[in-house]
């Protein structure tokens, strides 16, 4: 097995999926050893002050931050707040995404300013390791102390409590000291608000959206290309002199991967002008490609960054009570994702109509004897009816804001909401590029003796292999179930 040695090292986005992707054990490295028991050693130096009060570490929580707890109820205090905020609800977070939360808290804590003990990162790690994989639950958080109510679930099973999955199998959280020979951590001041204080519920599907929606923007690109040439359509709206007149760097990238995807056809044409979702491709895609590219660096900060409450300084000797945990930027960026990967989905869908349009010597919705069968019809209503549905889900969740915690927490993010919807919009853009995938070969067999550059014949041999021509109607479901299929394993 692969192994990751967590250093505390700058992760990118690349290293992350890298390390998902092989399933590589990941270790705590000496640096972050030492980091991890300089802050822990600190903080119960810190506690051990006579007449000290430090937040969520010796007091309550929230609006009960100006009540003091006695030193014989610390631990208990920091059991109780996990158990207590243990309040998810709704759908069942994806496994996957639930074993890069665990992942990304790790990385979090093993930077030291937490103070928590080793044994705690240890443990998030072997199950990590061992794809025990906690029950987490979508609905819950406001993105505001951190994801409170997903973290809480995540964490549960550290103390023999909750439930997780293994091999698909949910067990109680206290079944894992006799499967799995681990005993329940004994939490120690702190340990409870600094697991469920930060972002790692919002970033684990910022993340994995971010790197997702690029490679599905790469493919999209190829599949255009193919309904382009399906289409006929012209090659000068993607020539360097024109698009670089604008100045925008997606633009300018989309128009040179088009070039390279397009044949240089001789063909004559006998139209002047192609529509704005075949012509507009450079200034369309390259706006989404900008957007996948600021919020990529958004996502990698934060999955490099300390985001829970308080902040330890040893060097300092500070034990600071701030704010990291917000999630405003996260919640920013993935609405901003939304929109842009919703984009490539309402294009790829006005691209389907027009090659089911009966129009440039394309039959009318693809297919022979039209009329006696529908052909294509009803793929365009299908990608039609998700791409409305994207719209509704692309009202911004972080416009909005509810006050909690009796005032304390009186601006929230409500970034996690905007985490599911973008997840949502993410797997409807998948797939409607599937649907244009499957509309784009069809339409190109209609096109006898024409040619392809050897990156989009590739791509539509690959479907080919899979999904025969439509000569009269069949079951359409299974070719796009199997379209998608196809789709979603060139993005892994």
């Amino acid at each position: 097995m692969a192994q990751f040695i967590l250093n505390n090292q700058w992760v990118s986005l690349e290293d992350l999926d890298l390390v998902l992707k092989n399933s590589s054990e990941v270790v705590l490295g000496p640096q972050a050893t030492l980091a991890i028991e300089r802050g822990f050693s600190f903080l119960q130096s810190k506690i051990t002050e006579e007449g000290a009060s430090y937040y969520g570490i010796n007091t309550g929580f929230g609006s009960l931050c100006n009540t003091v707890i006695s030193t014989e109820d610390l631990n208990q205090l920091q059991v109780n707040l996990i158990r207590s905020h243990a309040c998810g609800v709704g759908a069942e977070v994806p496994t996957h995404l639930v074993k890069r939360m665990l992942l990304l808290k790790a990385i979090a804590l093993s930077k030291g300013f937490s103070g928590v003990q080793l044994a705690t990162v240890e443990r998030l790690l072997f199950l990590y390791n061992n794809d025990l994989i906690p029950v987490v639950y979508e609905q819950g958080s406001l993105g505001a102390s951190g994801d409170l109510a997903p973290l809480a679930h995540l964490c549960l099973p550290l103390i023999g409590e909750g439930e997780v999955r293994v091999n698909g199998e949910c067990i109680p959280g206290s079944e894992l000291r006799a499967k799995f020979g681990i005993e329940p951590i004994t939490l120690q001041a702190k340990e409870g608000l600094a697991l469920l204080n930060g972002t790692q519920f919002m970033n684990a599907y910022g993340t994995y959206a971010a790197s997702t929606g690029i490679h599905l923007f790469y493919e999209g690109l190829k599949i255009a290309a193919l309904s382009l040439e399906a289409y006929d359509g012209r090659q000068e709206p993607f020539q360097a002199n024109v698009n670089e007149l604008r100045k925008q760097a997606g633009q300018i990238e989309v128009a040179g991967i088009m070039r390279s995807l397009l044949t240089d056809s001789s063909r004559v044409k006998n139209h002047v002008q192609d529509p704005y979702s075949f012509r507009c491709i450079p200034q369309v895609h390259g706006a989404s490609l900008d957007t996948l590219n600021f919020v990529k660096t958004t996502f990698e900060n934060e999955l490099n960054a300390v985001t829970d409450n308080p902040t330890l300084f040893p060097e300092e000797d500070q034990i600071v009570s701030a704010g990291n945990f917000h999630g405003q930027p996260l919640a920013l960026a993935m609405d901003f994702l939304a929109i842009a990967l919703a984009e490539l989905g309402s294009i790829s869908e006005r691209r389907i109509y027009k090659l089911i349009s009966g129009t440039r010597d394309l039959p009318p919705f693809l297919v022979k004897h039209a009329g006696l069968n529908s052909g294509f019809m009803i793929v365009q209503y299908a990608a039609a009816s998700i791409v409305s549905q994207n719209k509704q889900l692309c009202t911004p969740a972080s416009v909005d804001t509810i006050d909690s915690s009796n005032g304390q927490e009186d601006h929230v993010s409500m970034g996690a909401n905007a985490a599911t919807k973008l997840y949502r919009v993410l797997d409807n853009v998948i797939s409607v590029a599937a649907m244009e995938w499957l509309t784009a070969a069809q339409a190109y067999d209609f096109r006898a003796d024409w040619k392809l550059t050897a990156e989009v014949d590739s791509l539509y041999n690959q479907l080919r292999t899979e999904v025969s021509f439509m000569a009269t109607d069949r079951y359409l479901h299974e070719d796009i179930s199997c379209t998608r299929t196809l789709l979603v394993n060139r993005l892994s």
